[in-house]
């Protein structure tokens, strides 16, 4: 019996994301309010490829890709609402960046994002990563979404509070 306790699968993931393997690290999205809140998963095993890496002698996922994945999940949520499917939605800055526990193969990432505000294609959301249901990770990040073919070369120095 196919378990459906989630609201987008990968593919669905993949029709609002332009993220392709090895660099979508969000496999479903288990609850979604466009444009306010979502949750994602990611499953992180001992194939992924930046374990040959980071380290050879005890994988870690790296702090960024962590990072990365709650920045995903957030994508998706402001991607999500019709007027926006044509965006692309880009890491302007990060706040407030803990990391609290290392993510080892074989765990379940889980990324929660909120958001703050939003104004004029620019927003901040709260995103905190669990496992196990402790948080690993934190950060409060701007994001701006922008055309596909717009120049980004000023994208987060354009990015005001």
């Amino acid at each position: 019996m196919e378990d459906k306790n989630f609201i987008m699968d990968a593919e669905t993931v993949r029709a609002i994301l332009p993220h392709r393997y090895p660099f979508l690290l969000v496999d479903r999205i288990l609850e979604l309010e466009p444009g306010k809140r979502a949750v994602g998963l990611k499953n992180v095993t001992m194939n992924e490829q930046f374990f040959n890496g980071h380290f050879p002698t005890r994988a870690i996922m790296p702090g960024v890709l962590v990072l990365e994945s709650m920045a995903q999940v957030g994508g998706v949520m402001m991607l999500a609402l019709p007027d926006r499917h044509s965006k692309l939605a880009l890491i302007a800055g990060l706040d407030k960046t803990r990391f609290r526990k290392p993510v080892l193969p074989g765990d379940t990432l889980i990324s929660e994002v909120q958001l703050v505000w939003f104004r004029h294609n620019v927003g901040r959301v709260q995103a905190y990563a669990r496992v196990n249901g402790h948080v690993v990770a934190e950060a409060e990040m701007t994001f701006a979404l922008v055309d596909h073919n717009q120049d980004i070369s000023g994208v987060s120095t354009a990015v005001k509070e």
